[in-house]
């Protein structure tokens, strides 16, 4: 029932066999590539010779600008549906996040609310009472002592005195 651990030299040597064995699968993986490339070239890409006169080298120009603008299509064809797809794959995560249910929370933002507002929100149509602040406050009257007014005096009538003519007269015959 107790398993029987490992010694580290034996540890090592199943490590140093099996990276020697992924070694060689990666060599043999990556010769194979190379000789399916050259397959692939050779089937597709046959060999040109040049031909001698003009005419040829247009026809030769024209063919080989035809499979240039098919190649095109199909670039750009696969190019729209990858994009289609990336769109999908987008849109699937949204709805796997909405099934989830979880919400990244937006920050609040602050809102400026008068008392009566606030009632209205928290308890809907059953607010029907005013809550007017400024009703509750005490009045008070301020009493403005006349004995101070008199003293001072209403500039005013100094300056009706001084205006026109006649005040300015006044003002000399006074200084004078």
């Amino acid at each position: 029932m107790s398993e029987k651990k490992l010694t580290s030299s034996r540890r090592y040597h199943l490590k140093s066999l099996l990276l020697s064995i992924a070694a060689g699968l990666l060599e043999a993986e990556a010769k194979q590539l190379v000789e399916d490339k050259e397959t692939y070239l050779n089937e597709q890409c046959q060999q040109q010779g040049l031909p001698g006169s003009v005419q040829e080298l247009q026809d030769l120009c024209r063919k080989l600008h035809q499979s240039i603008d098919k190649v095109d299509e199909e670039r750009y064809d696969m190019e729209a549906k990858v994009a289609k797809t990336n769109k999908e794959i987008d849109d699937l995560r949204i709805k796997v996040q909405d099934l989830k249910g979880k919400f990244k929370k937006p920050a609040l933002r602050k809102v400026r609310m008068s008392a009566d507002q606030m009632l209205q929100a928290l308890l809907g149509s059953k607010h029907k009472v005013s809550l007017d602040l400024r009703a509750n406050l005490k009045q008070v009257k301020k009493e403005v002592k006349e004995e101070s007014a008199e003293q001072v005096g209403d500039w005013r009538k100094n300056i009706e005195d001084k205006a026109g003519m006649d005040g300015r007269k006044k003002m000399f015959e006074s200084e004078a």
